[in-house]
């Protein structure tokens, strides 16, 4: 049998400093980590799913809801390491790395990142990009901003309001934020988790800056398409309301009290 061409595969971890034990938190009554993999799973162009977790209880409730899980080492600085660690485990050619804080990514989003690699095979990673409109979110940290070049490769990532307003004011500029859906091609990936972190991402914090620093091409991809992170407890409830109003939601939660009624009585 061939190895699949695209799989996704989701870092989770429990040690989050702004909101421990995130992935597990509940939405609707269905932990986050399970949401993202379930809104993952309608996604066209992948053939398979894994949640890369360095903690016992993320892997027990992803195994317990059907889905796939990778033990990982502690260590990883990055979600990007993690997913490469995962990757030596997994015969694919490309690896999506989605973040385990998106509980509303949309399954088109992938489809897009997976497709802007699959049409050039030159392409060793890819991120989406959408154009930020609203001034507060430029100046939130917690937003990864990026500049890129006149081809759409990434010059620089950061929680800083890049480009500057000073000169042009606000509606001068046309500011990109980092949308976290990440495709990889097998072997950047593997080589990402030997390269040598640099100044910068070490300062910004920024997974995609070690590629950048390495002179390694980050494509961008627009997107008009919005995701909501959860980094903080307050995300998680405005998250929960959107999601009380959202199509998707309802699409894989029936299947999701199917899943949970057969695992209990099996159980039982």
């Amino acid at each position: 049998m061939s190895s699949p061409e695209a799989v996704a595969v989701i870092p989770a971890r429990m040690g989050s400093s702004r909101f421990p034990g995130k992935p597990l938190a509940p939405i609707l009554g269905l932990p986050m980590v399970e949401h993202v993999y379930r809104r993952v799973a309608l996604c066209r162009s992948l053939q398979g799913i894994y949640v890369a977790t360095c903690d016992r209880e993320i892997y027990d409730c992803v195994r317990g809801f059907g889905g796939e899980a990778i033990m990982t080492s502690p260590k990883h600085p990055t979600a990007s390491d993690r997913v490469a660690e995962a990757a030596q485990r997994i015969a694919a050619s490309i690896l999506v790395m989605v973040q385990g804080d998106e509980p509303m990514v949309l399954p088109e989003m992938i489809d897009r990142a997976v497709a802007a690699m699959q049409g050039d095979p030159a392409r060793g990673c890819v991120n989406l990009a959408k154009r930020i409109t609203d001034e507060a979110e430029f100046l939130d940290p917690n937003t990864i901003k990026v500049v890129m070049d006149r081809e759409g490769d990434a010059l620089m990532f950061s929680r800083e309001p890049i480009p500057t307003r000073r000169l042009l004011g606000w509606g001068g500029i046309h500011p990109f934020k980092q949308v976290c859906i990440i495709p990889f091609r097998r072997q950047i990936l593997l080589q990402y988790a030997h390269l040598e972190r640099g100044a910068a991402e070490l300062a910004e914090s920024v997974d995609m800056l070690r590629l950048v620093e390495h002179g390694l091409k980050v494509r961008m991809v627009e997107t008009e398409f919005d995701t909501h992170a959860v980094d903080t407890r307050a995300d998680l409830q405005a998250v929960e309301k959107r999601m009380l109003q959202d199509p998707l939601t309802r699409q894989y939660a029936l299947q999701a009290v199917k899943t949970a009624l057969k695992v209990q009585s099996a159980a039982s």
